[in-house]
Parts: C-alpha cells; sequence; structure tokens
C-alpha cells in the first residue's frame, strides 16, 4: 500500500515527506479555484509523489463544470484527475447521471489522464446505481487503512481526516502507481 493525502485551501501547508501521492483540489462548480493550488502542486512534484487533481461536482451544467476543471487543474502526463461526488454545502448533490456525465466529459476533454470517483461509502451504497467510476474508485470510509467496507474494486482508500485527509492506494509501489497513472 502507498501513502498520500488529499489537500484543498484549508490546508496551508502540508508535509510531502514519506508520501506517495497527494491529491489537490483544483476547482468546485463553475467559479472556485483552490487560491494554494499552485503552491500545493509544486510541494507535491517537489517531494516527486503522483499528483491528482480534483472537482468538488455541483448539480447542473455538467459540461460547463468539466470544462472549467479541465481549464484550471495543471496538465501533466500521469496527473490523475478525480471527481468529488458528495453533499454540497446547500444540502444538494449532482445526481447519478450528472456524475457519470462528469467523468466522461472530463475522459473526452482529457483523453490521456485516468480519471477516478471519490465519495464516501454512504454514497457509493445508497446513491450510486451504475457502479461507474471511471477509471478507478476512491472511497472514503474511515475504518483500517486499507480495508473499506464496499465489495467493490478501489484504488485509493481515505481512512481519516484527522489531522487531515490521509490516503492509501492500492498499488505495490510508487512506479507501479506511476505506471498505472501514465495508460
Amino acid at each position: 500500500m502507498l501513502h498520500g493525502v488529499d489537500v484543498s485551501a484549508h490546508q496551508s501547508s502540508f508535509d510531502a515527506d514519506g508520501l506517495d501521492f497527494v491529491f489537490i483540489k483544483a476547482t468546485e462548480g463553475r467559479s472556485y479555484v483552490n487560491p494554494r493550488l499552485t503552491d500545493q502542486t509544486k510541494r507535491a512534484r517537489d517531494a516527486d509523489c503522483v499528483v491528482g487533481f480534483y472537482h468538488f461536482l455541483w448539480p447542473g451544467n455538467i459540461a460547463a463544470q468539466a470544462e472549467y476543471f479541465v481549464s484550471k487543474a495543471p496538465e501533466k502526463a500521469g496527473d490523475l484527475l478525480a471527481v468529488d461526488w458528495e453533499q454540497n454545502g446547500e444540502g444538494t448533490h449532482a445526481s447519478n447521471a450528472e456524475k457519470d456525465r462528469f467523468i466522461r466529459e472530463v475522459k473526452r476533454l482529457r483523453p490521456h489522464h485516468r480519471v477516478l470517483l471519490y465519495c464516501n461509502r454512504y454514497f457509493w451504497l445508497n446513491h450510486d446505481t451504475t457502479s461507474y467510476a471511471g477509471d478507478g474508485l476512491w472511497i472514503a470510509d474511515y475504518v483500517t487503512a486499507g480495508k473499506p467496507r464496499v465489495k467493490a474494486s478501489w484504488r485509493i482508500h481515505q481512512y481519516t481526516d484527522h489531522p487531515l485527509d490521509k490516503d492509501v492506494a492500492n498499488f505495490s509501489s510508487r512506479s507501479a502507481m506511476r505506471t498505472w497513472a501514465r495508460n
């Protein structure tokens, strides 16, 4: 198992020492860009981590959100892309069909990048009706690292959010994760 974190503007800094991968929140909806995106990306790249970017999905305007995400997320071969599908601050969420459409649109716009679905266990079990996760499932379930309570293939498991979001990836080495990300 590889170790990583996912960060957003809430983390003014993070220690990349000992990390294999870092996911960075890039965008949300059609107007928000993480103001720390550039610095967080540099820190992760300087530590030679596999780097990923995610978009917090809102309902509606799916094609526009996908275009906004890929226009703001840095583009480098081997970077991973993900959609964060969960309840937003207004208590709503994108539909299952919108989640699927967003993943497909990002894959169309950046065909040489892996695109993953990030969601929590509740959404996976109670909202998802297609099990479509693009190129991989990144599941949040706060239990023992690497043992999420889902009967689905997963690539990344977020197992805690204290003191920040910590994850493990189901790869034998950083090299194996890089190879997968580049295919």
